[in-house]
């Protein structure tokens, strides 16, 4: 990786602020030239020493990058790729860190043309669910997974380069189709966060809403921990995989349909069975 020494951060928010801050502390780069819309999210990065040079417009912020980071929320990737094609140097490693890939490998396909095969869909599997700004720390990606989505177009050198860097900071890298992961990240968060989001509405919608929050202990705060996230984020999260996620709402709501009925039956051994088996399963998760 000693060739890789300027980055280009399009987003300055908390996870390329922490990639940036962990390249650099890892001496994996040298220089890391932001842009961020709006601008003073990439100001206040300079001012706090996380970048050293304020790009005004996404073309300029890579022109003489090494490895190029597009940190922004899902629904402006395809803008940014559209608008840096063109000032992208031939050698540079693209990534992004979107919670879709299907649409975003799609998108860079189009927009990219010659320098596509240097693009690797990349998702770290971090993050804070606070809503608000939070600020970086080197240690985000720690033991943490990082999905890599190459296809049959992507360069081998530049997928060994981006397992190289995400490996140096911490994360473990593990290869998967784009496909594959959407499927796989609408089970295992976007799911979630669409019920934890449905069910404090739920609460919101009663007339006696404040005293119900009242009695919230510990799990009321596990449960509905992940509706504290942005909500701007997940409303390109949410339709982007739309026909991923769709069919798993709908087997939770054949779930709540049984779990009504044998309640509503007063079958305490069939609520028991079912209830056994979701506990059991979540106990042996790790």
């Amino acid at each position: 990786m000693a060739d890789s020494k300027t980055l280009a951060l399009l987003g300055c928010g908390l996870i390329g602020g922490s990639f940036a801050l962990a390249a650099r502390q890892a001496g994996l780069i040298d220089q890391v030239t932001g842009y961020s819309v709006p601008q003073q999210h990439a100001e206040h990065f300079y001012e706090q020493g996380l970048i050293h040079k304020v790009a005004t417009n996404a073309a300029d912020a890579v022109r003489d990058a090494d490895v190029v980071l597009l940190a922004a929320p899902v629904a402006a990737i395809p803008g940014l790729l559209t608008h840096i094609a063109t000032a992208l140097p031939a050698h540079a490693l693209i990534m992004d860190v979107g919670s879709t890939k299907r649409s975003i490998q799609s998108a860079a396909q189009q927009a990219l043309g010659d320098h596509y095969p240097r693009f690797v869909p990349t998702h770290p599997i971090a993050g804070k669910e606070k809503a608000g700004s939070s600020e970086p720390f080197a240690t985000l990606y720690q033991n943490r997974t990082v999905v890599l989505c190459p296809d049959e177009l992507t360069d081998a050198q530049a997928l060994q380069q981006a397992q190289q860097l995400w490996q140096a900071i911490g994360a473990h890298p593990r290869l998967m189709g784009a496909a594959a992961h959407d499927r796989g990240l609408a089970a295992a968060s976007h799911l979630p966060h669409l019920i934890a989001f449905a069910y404090m509405d739920a609460l919101l919608n009663q007339p006696d809403c404040d005293e119900l929050l009242a009695l919230g202990g510990p799990g009321f705060r596990d449960f509905s921990r992940i509706a504290g996230c942005e909500a701007s984020i997940w409303r390109d999260i949410l339709p982007d995989n739309r026909d991923q996620l769709i069919p798993l709402l709908n087997a939770v709501r054949q779930s709540l349909d049984q779990l009504e009925k044998v309640i509503n039956q007063d079958d305490t051994n069939h609520l028991e069975a079912i209830l056994s088996r979701a506990s059991q399963a979540r106990i042996q998760w790790k």
